[in-house]
């Protein structure tokens, strides 16, 4: 596996689009899983009264998922194509679970939107889309699935590809490279490595080959490492071991290396992907690792490891320019909603809006703004209630773009243009 590049992948979309059934339907036609595997989900489904979920029930491994038929946390799994290798990030489409999918897609190199071809544009098909945008996705594959449904007739397809292209450019995608694959995931139509002949319309690739033809990132390994933690572990016998996915930087056996915002110092004493010893982590590789000298306690989620010569920096507060998605009134000063930056989840006050945007143009409508509202962009002043490791999008893209949320819902997002560090 590790001799082909590494991907991470994104599925997004609408709950109950058939997101988790293609990852299924992916795994199990790139030999990830077998026919036996698929026999044993297919009796589980029977247990859980979900028939035709036998797909979706690989991603979907949490009993409280599998009765409700919903994902619910972020679910990792690998595959390889003839290409690459991929780690999916299967996103929930449920909307009490975006902040998970905010964390996963803040993760990805390129994201597929599947969009039911019965169903055709929801809300989340839309927030999941200006999101990904917002987060820096620049790769993007349109997966319609459930072609089945209707005969894999064409007339449909052409219909929601036609209102998709529109979505897509009103809020900025590129669309020279991007696909739209008419495909059935449970019956397994134009989904794998070859073409359907019940689609004789469509000449593109399949989603497969799709996924192949995807580019892969220039990995910042010239850059000082930054990476977020994701989890932290005691091992007994072995120490405390954080999880999390390199973002810049190289991180090698035996670095010096400095959590912050506590500031707290380590040494890396090794260094683990899918259970196996590495010498050295790159920006896009998943890992664990074991430190010596800070313990679980002093390290947590949305922490950020860099090394000791050049620490990420802890901001007193930052400027950053911000979409609003959806408000239900206007944002003064002293709104205080929660901030999604890389693993990190916190309140976040608005204590300055210093201009807003034009957002066909760029250009500024009004200095100092009283109030912002849905649709508006931003220059913002954002200062954190708690220590919160941020960096400017130019230097470090990754860490650098955010989502908001409030009362259950996406508030914006936006990226980090300036930082004043904590003293």
């Amino acid at each position: 596996m590790a001799d082909k590049p590494h991907m991470n992948l994104i599925f997004v979309g609408h709950v109950d689009h058939g997101k988790s059934t293609t990852v299924g339907r992916l795994l199990y036609e790139s030999g990830a899983i077998t026919d036996r595997d698929i026999q044993r989900y297919k009796e589980l489904t029977q247990q859980f009264n979900r028939p035709t979920f036998e797909f979706a029930f690989v991603m979907d491994q949490l009993k409280e998922e599998r009765e409700r038929g919903i994902t619910i946390d972020i679910a990792h799994k690998e595959f390889e194509t003839s290409k690459y290798y991929f780690t999916i990030i299967d996103a929930p489409g449920h909307k009490d679970f975006v902040k998970n999918m905010i964390t996963g897609a803040s993760q990805a190199d390129a994201a597929v939107l599947v969009c039911s071809v019965e169903e055709g544009i929801k809300p989340q098909t839309r927030e999941h889309l200006i999101l990904i945008n917002v987060l820096g996705v620049k790769q993007l594959i349109v997966a319609i699935n459930k072609m089945d449904v209707d005969g894999f007739k064409q007339a449909k397809y052409d219909t929601l590809k036609t209102e998709l292209t529109a979505l897509l450019k009103q809020l900025g995608f590129k669309l020279d490279n991007v696909p739209f694959i008419p495909y059935s995931a449970l019956e397994g139509s134009n989904s794998g490595k070859k073409k359907s002949d019940k689609m004789s319309w469509y000449t593109g690739p399949t989603l497969m080959e799709a996924l192949d033809l995807l580019k892969v990132p220039e990995k910042p390994t010239d850059k000082p490492l930054r990476l977020p933690i994701q989890d932290v572990f005691s091992i007994s016998g072995f120490g405390t071991v954080p999880v999390g996915r390199v973002e810049t930087g190289v991180l090698k056996i035996g670095d010096q290396v400095v959590v912050m915002p506590s500031g707290a110092k380590a040494e890396v004493k090794s260094i683990e992907m899918h259970h196996k010893q590495l010498q050295k982590a790159e920006p896009g590789d998943n890992i664990g690792f074991n430190i010596k000298g800070v313990e679980k306690k002093d390290m947590k989620r949305g922490d950020v490891v860099g090394p000791a010569s050049n620490p990420p920096k802890v901001a007193a507060e930052f400027t950053a320019q911000m979409i609003v998605l959806h408000h239900q009134n206007v944002i003064a000063k002293g709104y205080t909603p929660v901030f999604h930056f890389h693993t990190a989840q916190l309140a976040c006050t608005i204590v300055d809006i210093l201009e807003r945007k034009d957002p066909k143009t760029g250009q500024t409508a009004e200095k100092n703004p009283a109030t912002i509202k849905t649709g508006d962009v931003a220059i913002v002043k954002i200062k954190p209630t708690k220590p919160l490791v941020v960096e400017k999008y130019s230097d470090f893209p990754q860490l650098g773009r955010f989502a908001v949320r409030d009362m259950g819902e996406t508030v914006g997002a936006g990226v980090v243009l300036e930082v004043t560090p904590r003293a």
